[in-house]
C-alpha cells in the first residue's frame, strides 16, 4: 500500500517543550476525529527547540484537504500556535 508522507520541521522557543507534548495528545485527538485519511504522526525532537513531524496520509488528497482545514479545532490549534518558526515542509510517498 503506498501512502502520503508529510515531513514538517518547525521551531519552538526551548522553553515551551514541555507546553508542546503536553498540547500534541490534543492535535491527535483532533485530527483523527476530523481529518479523512489521517494514518499515523510521530514527532521527533531534532535538537533543542527543533522538531520534524511525520504525517502519515492513505493519499495526496487526504493530506491536501487537511491543509486546507488548517488549526480549524482547538486542539490542533493550540498546537499550532506554539510553533514559532516553520523551517521546511515537504511531501513524499511510502511504497
Amino acid at each position: 500500500m503506498t501512502t502520503t508522507v508529510e515531513l514538517t520541521r518547525f521551531r519552538v522557543s526551548p522553553g515551551h517543550a514541555d507546553r508542546l507534548l503536553a498540547a500534541r495528545q490534543g492535535m491527535i485527538v483532533d485530527f483523527q476525529a476530523d481529518r479523512a485519511g489521517f494514518l499515523d504522526a510521530k514527532l521527533v525532537r531534532v535538537s533543542d527547540g527543533e522538531w520534524l513531524d511525520i504525517v502519515e496520509w492513505r493519499s495526496a488528497e487526504d493530506f491536501a484537504a487537511s491543509r486546507a482545514k488548517g488549526a480549524n479545532l482547538p486542539g490542533i490549534r493550540a498546537f499550532f500556535d506554539l510553533i514559532d518558526e516553520l523551517v521546511s515542509m515537504e511531501e513524499g510517498t511510502t511504497r
